[in-house]
Order: structure tokens, then sequence, then C-alpha cells
């Protein structure tokens, strides 16, 4: 095992940061890098969160550390922040991820921009499902049709599905109307359910020099919110996914499927192995909030083909020597020792975790000869379109895995 001076040697930061040394921090964090990841994958900041230090925590953000880093098991800081129900740890945090959020999309838009505007124009009907065998399920099942229109440096998109919610989906008619210049933009949303309009004009220079993290403050209802929610983790699981050319035919005279789509001929592929993985934590909410929540929950989940899995507080509690954020005692020289096996002992409240997974077969239908393309004229839209829509997040998730050639004319999801 290494001793507490191996520790302080190669992980001199975390150590300072494991003692809520913050001043002794503040000190030495000037040029070094603030990303380092200790053995059990956690960066400064993340491990600072874990152990509900919040002086240290407010150091390390001061001096920029990455807010939107995940942890080795998948969990953002404000995930952490939310599990140690500290209000004043999920303000800063939340405070610092928004300051960080709006930062990035302020600057990312003028490249973007210039990518639609260097793109030639078209026009382009993009329309995706999910289906089921079960026919209860089809009702809840998303589909979606999406209309882009891109001319010079304007674009209208229009979509009928907003997002996903408590297993239902939001529908609703909606245009976004994006123009923009070099360090301009303006964006009008339609809502053709309520018949409204809103207009925004965004001067970027102007907004980068304006933008401060006092603006960024956090209402209370929504730290209060997120207090009293579960802490929700869906993801895409890409590690195991094949696509496989859909064959045609009988044994012994099997060929290459391929199919004619909207008058283009296509590749017929098959995609397996597609799970979303839904991981959910409630170790922060009360046993009122919890029972809340699975009232909530909705009784057709468990015919979409959901499995699950609970896991419940790990470890031995241990009261000598333990605190709230670190209930089994750990001491540093095993926390930061790689080969000590911590088994299923950690840091930070102990964990009360829902992990559901849900497979998927898809079809794709790829067209090698199709006039628009994928990674040019598309994807910009869909990253454009990403940073205010959780809807077009996902969407972009998912084609931006790597496809076989061509464009995807036709994509079929079943559950």
């Amino acid at each position: 095992m290494s001793s507490d001076r191996d520790a302080s040697s190669r992980f001199p930061l975390h150590l300072l940061v494991w003692n809520n040394d913050y001043r002794q921090l503040e000190k030495e964090l000037r040029g070094q890098n603030a990303e380092v990841l200790d053995p059990r994958g956690r960066t400064l900041l993340h491990l600072a969160v874990s152990l509900g230090h919040l002086e240290s925590a407010r150091v390390l953000l001061r001096h920029k550390a990455d807010v939107t880093k995940e942890n080795g098991q998948g969990w953002t800081v404000l995930h952490e922040a939310v599990s140690t129900g500290d209000p004043e740890m999920v303000y800063t945090v939340l405070q610092h991820r928004d300051y960080h959020n709006t930062s990035m999309a302020l600057e990312g838009v003028p490249e973007l921009l210039h990518k639609i505007l260097e793109a030639p124009d078209f026009y382009v009907q993009m329309k995706w499902e999910f289906t089921s065998w079960v026919p209860l399920v089809s009702r809840i099942c998303p589909n979606d049709v999406c209309r882009i229109w891109k001319s010079g440096a304007k674009l209208r998109v229009d979509i009928t599905l907003l997002g996903f919610e408590n297993m239902s989906w939001i529908r609703g008619r909606r245009s976004f109307i994006f123009k923009g210049g070099d360090n301009w933009a303006e964006l009008m949303e339609v809502n053709h359910d309520d018949r409204v309009v809103t207009t925004e004009h965004f001067d970027l220079s102007q907004e980068m020099e304006r933008l401060t993290l006092d603006l960024m403050k956090p209402k209370s209802r929504e730290v209060e919110r997120r207090l009293t929610s579960p802490v929700i983790n869906t993801s895409l699981d890409t590690k195991n996914i094949a696509f496989e050319r859909t064959k045609s035919g009988f044994w012994g005279w099997r060929t290459d499927k391929a199919e004619v789509v909207n008058g283009y001929e296509a590749k017929v592929y098959t995609v397996n192995n597609v799970s979303v993985i839904t991981k959910i934590r409630t170790e922060h909410l009360t046993e009122e909030e919890k029972k809340r929540y699975k009232e909530d929950r909705n009784p057709l989940e468990s015919l979409l083909g959901t499995v699950e899995h609970q896991f419940g507080a790990q470890g031995d509690l241990t009261t000598e020597c333990a605190t709230v954020n670190n209930p089994t005692a750990i001491t540093p020289d095993e926390y930061f020792d790689e080969d000590f096996d911590l088994k299923d002992r950690d840091i930070g409240r102990p964990k009360e975790l829902t992990i559901r997974t849900q497979k998927f077969k898809a079809t794709l239908w790829m067209c090698e000869e199709f006039p628009l393309s994928l990674v040019e004229q598309v994807i910009p839209i869909i990253d454009l379109m990403a940073r205010t829509s959780a809807h077009f997040a996902r969407l972009r998730d998912f084609i931006k895995l790597d496809f076989p050639p061509g464009f995807p004319v036709k994509i079929g999801v079943c559950g």
C-alpha cells in the first residue's frame, strides 16, 4: 500500500482537496493542470464536490476547473453536487455550469453559421419513428417529422416532437428561423399551437462582453427542484454497436439487400446492440420524495422491455472516523493507491442507484448517391439546434455514430 508521502508526491493537489486545505490549494494551483484524474477517475473538482468540500470547490471553479467533465462512472459535477444535498454546493456548481454552457454556445455560433453559409442551399424532410410489437406501447413511441430549409445564411427548421419526460413524449408544432452574419444572429421561435412568435437578436461580440458570472445566478426554485428530484443520466451506449448488411433471399441464394426510398437506391443495414441506459439516483431525497417519484412513473414503462437493476448503499457504514461524504471512512492511503481494492466502498453519499437498460434494433437505409452531405450540410444544423434542444442533442449523438458510407435516407428503430 502507498504511504501518505506517496500520495502527496503523486497527487499533491488531490491530497490538498481531500484535506480541504483550500488556502494552500489556492497557492499551488497556479500554472497546474486542474483536470488530472486520480486513481478513482476523479478530477480535483469532482473530488471536492463528492467530499462536500465547498471551499475547495469554489477555489477550483475560480481557477476555471472544467465543470462539465464526467467522472469515471459517467456522472457530471452537477450530478454529484445534487447528491450531497447541499443547496449552496448545488447553487455554486449550477451557476458555473450555466456560465460555461452559455459562453461555449456564444463562441460556437459564428463558426456554425459560417459552415451553414458555405454549404449549398437545400430543402430536406426527415422522418424517423420507433415501433413496437406491443400494441399498447405504440402511442408512447416517438415519431417526428423534421423539415429543414436552408438558403444562404438563413435557416428554418420545423419539428413536431419537443422532448421526453416521465416516459411520455411532448409533442407540438414549432418552427425555428435563424438569420446570421459575422457577429450577429437572430432567432425566431414560432409556436404554431399557441400562435406565438418569440424573437431574439444577438450581437455576439457584445453578448460575450456582457456575459458575467453574476448574470448566471440560479433561481432558488431551480436549486430546490434539483434537490427534490432524482438525478437522472440517460445515455446511448455505443460501445458494442455493430452495422451489418441486411441479407435478402433464401439460404444459398442470399444477397446484400437494397431498396428504393423516395426514388433513391439505398443499401440496407441492420444495427445491432443499440442500448439506451438510464441511471437514476435518489440518495439525496426524503422518503416522501422517493414515494412521490415512484408514483409518478408511467405504468406502461414495464411494457417497453426495460431491464431494471437496483443498488443500495455501498460497503458497511463505519462510525469511527466517518463523515457524511465518506461514510465508510476510506483513508487517503487507500483511496490514492490504485492497487488497493476498495471493493464496493466509495466516497460521497452512499448511492441509491437504479439502472434501466432498454435495447433496440435499428435498420438504416444508406444512399451513397444522395445529393446532400450528412457531415457538411446536415450535422452543422443539428449542432446549432442541439444548443437549445435536448431532443436534437440526442439526435446528434445518434447521427454522429460511425455510419456506413452515404446518407441515411431512412432510419427505423424497433423497441
